[in-house]
């Protein structure tokens, strides 16, 4: 009988992943439960199973008083001293009881039920607290089924939700798919753990990064802020933390091969890689690459910027659909105001010929220097590299490029 039972509890354990005390204590429970429904539904009573034997012990709980009030949970202090002589008022004695005859083919399904819905509750804890506290995390599961509002994968044993609104429209899923996932948040509910997972949030492109670059797992390069429109387009500003690394190579790897894996692992996303700075209206004009940027107008009371490009440059720094802009404006955190040099001068110079007719009739003079001055600081303009699907056109911009101060022409200053 011991091998039996012993061999019975170690391979549900084994099966269900619940170690060997905690079955032990669900059975226990569950004999508890039906013996107390069955029999002696007053009293209080313990279980304990014999693991020599695989028996039930069955004990009735009760506490010792000098006056009895309640014969279901006291005894008499002359009783409890036949059972345990040195028992004194206020101890609790427990009574090993004979359970009928009848009780394991009348429980013994009753049993079975109380007792796989004791395992289930186990299981649903082990589950919880093996997940609780990695929100956050990159985990990789299997893809089980597709329904309609959700999609359901399996990580170790446990069963993950990634809603419609945490997929990604340009992906395609395949039952039996392995997937990359980022572990949201765990949550109880009535059918147990919760673990919703996602394929569409930003942190996802930082832990990927953090697998494929040494530099940012140990610190040495930072994620400072990602912009992302999940399946088509991301920009992604990285800092380093110490003296001679370049951030942005470190990301990129030789020949790209870095910044691909990851592209690969979004299924061709783009991914554009911006060194940041701490000047504000550098790291505009970065965030706003691969457009060339003439200068950089800040309106701090508003958060506002204003972005001169050249002509041929606008519709590059706008981007299809104004996607450019607002990855730009995601990153940063400012509003980005996008004009082309050529209207700025057309204003400057309507301005002008306003300010010049007026002075005419005896106004003061206004020179076309200082109506032109309110476009604001140059700033340096900084490519970033794009990752593609073709790692040829993944290339870091010459160093020179980045350390020029490109000022605007002098035509818009004269």
């Amino acid at each position: 009988m011991k091998g039996e039972f012993y061999a019975a509890i170690s391979q549900l354990s084994l099966e269900r992943g619940i170690s060997r005390d905690v079955l032990i204590k669900s059975v226990e429970e569950a004999v508890k439960a039906v013996y107390k429904r069955t029999y002696e539904p007053d009293y209080e009573v313990e279980v304990e199973m014999d693991q020599n034997t695989g028996q039930a012990l069955v004990y009735r709980v009760s506490r010792v008083a000098e006056i009895v009030e309640d014969s279901a949970t006291e005894i008499d202090i002359a009783d409890a001293r036949k059972l345990q002589r040195d028992v004194r008022v206020g101890d609790v004695i427990r009574q090993n009881i004979n359970p009928p005859s009848g009780f394991g083919r009348i429980a013994a399904q009753m049993t079975k039920q109380v007792m796989l819905q004791k395992i289930r509750e186990a299981e649903h804890e082990t589950v919880y607290g093996e997940f609780t506290g990695r929100e956050g995390e990159l985990v990789t599961g299997v893809l089980q089924r597709m329904e309609p509002s959700l999609a359901i994968v399996e990580i170790g044993k446990a069963e993950a939700i990634m809603p419609r609104s945490e997929q990604v429209e340009a992906e395609v899923y395949r039952t039996g798919q392995r997937l990359k996932v980022l572990l949201q948040r765990v949550q109880r509910s009535p059918k147990g753990p919760q673990i919703i997972v996602s394929r569409r949030d930003k942190t996802l492109l930082k832990r990927l990064f953090e697998i494929e670059v040494p530099e940012i797992y140990n610190g040495t390069v930072e994620i400072k802020a990602i912009a992302r429109v999940a399946g088509e387009r991301s920009k992604v500003a990285v800092a380093a933390r110490q003296a001679g690394i370049d951030p942005v190579g470190s990301c990129v790897g030789v020949r790209g091969i870095r910044v691909q894996n990851v592209v690969d692992e979004v299924y061709g996303e783009k991914v554009d890689i911006i060194q940041w700075s701490d000047d504000t209206a550098t790291f505009i004009a970065r965030a706003l690459s691969p457009a060339q940027v003439t200068s950089v107008n800040l309106n701090p009371a508003e958060n506002t910027a204003t972005v001169i490009v050249p002509e041929r440059q606008l519709s590059l720094a706008i981007g299809k659909n104004g996607q450019n802009a607002r990855l730009a404006a995601n990153l940063t955190g400012w509003r980005i105001d996008i004009r082309s040099l050529e209207s700025v001068m057309r204003d400057s110079e309507t301005e002008q010929a306003e300010v010049t007719g007026s002075t005419s009739a005896g106004g003061d003079s206004v020179s076309a220097e200082g109506a032109t001055a309110a476009v604001g600081p140059s700033t340096t303009p900084v490519q970033a590299v794009t990752a593609s699907d073709n790692p040829e056109d993944m290339t870091a911009p010459p160093a020179a490029a980045e350390d020029a101060p490109l000022a605007a022409p002098q035509s818009a200053l004269s």
